[in-house]
């Protein structure tokens, strides 16, 4: 036995060099015996591309901060956040009054971070020829409950007699709810022959590859996969004189209708206290910003942008009392 005993020593300080590297995890708070601080996010896969982009430039000036940027949707992001797991939850649509009370049940303030400008995009295959406008009537027809939409000729008479393949964002989304409650008219309220997905790569992968597709997804996916996929023209009249494509400049403008959408951050209050926090939101909201459009998003008005600002530093005085 004795002739081991100096491998149980070794095995032993293995063991407790081990136990120096196990990170600690409570209330969003992650820190690391290295003294590396973590800020938890998770949410939107919309926002995604926004905050990773924001999150590497961040890490990059600050070496003792990590920012881990999970995707789960809009609804798990809350619910994280409902559950105090995280400090910021990525959102594509407005906090729910029913995700509100159960924030403040749990004694969890949050602050809205108005961040950038989505145009939801309707996207077909680019071989699709017969097709490049549509009414939201007509998306409505496809898209709801009980649709009996099956072809393409189902919607116009001139239209191929060909299936219509269906993606979208599944019910976790905050795409999902936008889509749902714009063009169904109910949010949650949608066909059931279609093919959901919680990741918006997947979806603009699906459409790409079949001639007879059809789907939805945040504006930078459909410029992300632009040379695989055509963006449909939306009217939102009974006259496709009046349908507008999704672009920049429509976006901004507020021409693309109803598709365009704010995007959001939504910080914890008290995990302000912390600096690391409030240097990254701070980031977020100015040298960040430049992130929007790197990540194909719409850049908010500078009267926005200032107008957030004022709301984070409001928030900051009234955590510091």
């Amino acid at each position: 036995m004795k002739l081991f005993a100096p491998a149980l020593v070794l095995l032993a300080g293995i063991f407790l060099c081990c136990g120096c590297s196990v990170e600690e995890s409570q209330e969003g708070v992650s820190v690391s015996d290295s003294g590396i601080k973590r800020i938890m996010i998770d949410g939107s896969s919309t926002v995604e591309p926004i905050v990773s982009r924001i999150a590497e430039r961040f890490e990059a000036e600050y070496n003792d901060v990590q920012v881990p940027v999970k995707v789960t949707g809009t609804g798990t992001g809350f619910r994280e956040m409902i559950a105090g797991h995280i400090d910021i939850a990525n959102a594509s649509r407005p906090i729910k009054a029913s995700e509100k009370a159960e924030c403040e049940q749990n004694s969890i303030e949050t602050i809205e971070l108005k961040i950038g400008i989505d145009g939801l995009t309707i996207a077909v295959h680019p071989e699709n020829d017969w097709v490049s406008a549509m009414t939201v009537a007509q998306l409505k027809k496809l898209w709801e409950p009980g649709s009996t939409v099956k072809t393409w000729k189902d919607l116009d008479p001139s239209w191929p007699d060909h299936q219509i393949s269906l993606y979208g964002a599944g019910e976790e989304s905050g795409t999902f709810d936008y889509f749902t409650e714009v063009i169904v008219g109910k949010e949650d309220s949608i066909t059931e022959n279609y093919s959901p997905s919680a990741d918006d790569n997947v979806i603009a992968t699906g459409v790409a590859g079949d001639k007879y597709a059809m789907g939805f997804f945040g504006y930078a996916y459909y410029q992300k996969n632009s040379s695989k996929l055509k963006a449909l023209a939306i009217s939102n009249t009974d006259s496709l004189n009046d349908a507008v494509a999704p672009t920049a400049e429509s976006i901004t403008s507020g021409t693309y209708v109803p598709l365009s959408r704010p995007l959001f951050i939504y910080v914890k209050k008290a995990s302000l206290a912390r600096p690391e926090v409030e240097d990254f939101v701070r980031f977020c909201l100015t040298t960040g910003q430049s992130s929007v459009s790197e990540a194909g998003y719409v850049a908010i008005s500078e009267a926005d942008l200032n107008t957030t600002k004022q709301s984070f530093d409001d928030a900051l005085k009234s955590a510091a009392r």
